[in-house]
């Protein structure tokens, strides 16, 4: 059986009339993401796409692996939104696949109005995805580091 990307998947669903929708579910069902799965799934393509793998993500981020795969996969919860970014930020995420990832996890997006968000705005739509230096440059301003959390796995 060949996997169906998100993209035909887009495809199919383009012109369907809504009394198709309960055969496009049954026949899709191993193709369609877990709702408590989505920001996986959705980190997992994204990664894929730009070519990052998993355990690059993990050491830019600034996380052992096993403690990031548990955030990852939802197996743990983190109420750290502080780690949600970083992995984002390691992930070369632009603004809105951040916000999305944040959505998806259950956390507030990035907000121009939070000046400390608003920081993280400007690196993210300059292309710095370097975890250490957007924390430099928040702390610089007197804003929360982004490691302020101590992970334990």
């Amino acid at each position: 059986m060949q996997q169906k990307t998100t993209d035909d998947l887009d495809e199919q669903l383009k012109n369907m009339d809504p009394g198709q929708l309960d055969g496009y579910l049954k026949e899709n069902r191993g193709y369609l993401a877990e709702a408590e799965k989505e920001f996986y799934y959705y980190m997992k393509d994204i990664l894929e796409e730009k070519r990052i793998l998993l355990k690059d993500l993990y050491v830019q981020a600034g996380v052992k692996e096993r403690y990031g795969s548990k955030i990852l996969r939802q197996e743990k919860r983190t109420a750290d939104r502080n780690l949600i970014i970083r992995l984002c930020l390691a992930g070369h995420l632009n603004l809105d696949e951040t916000n999305r990832a944040l959505k998806l996890y259950g956390m507030r997006g990035l907000y121009s109005k939070d000046p400390r968000d608003a920081c993280l705005i400007v690196a993210i739509n300059n292309r710095k995805f370097d975890v250490y230096e957007v924390d430099e440059m928040l702390r610089g301003k007197g804003f929360e580091s982004l490691f302020k959390k101590v992970e334990w796995d």
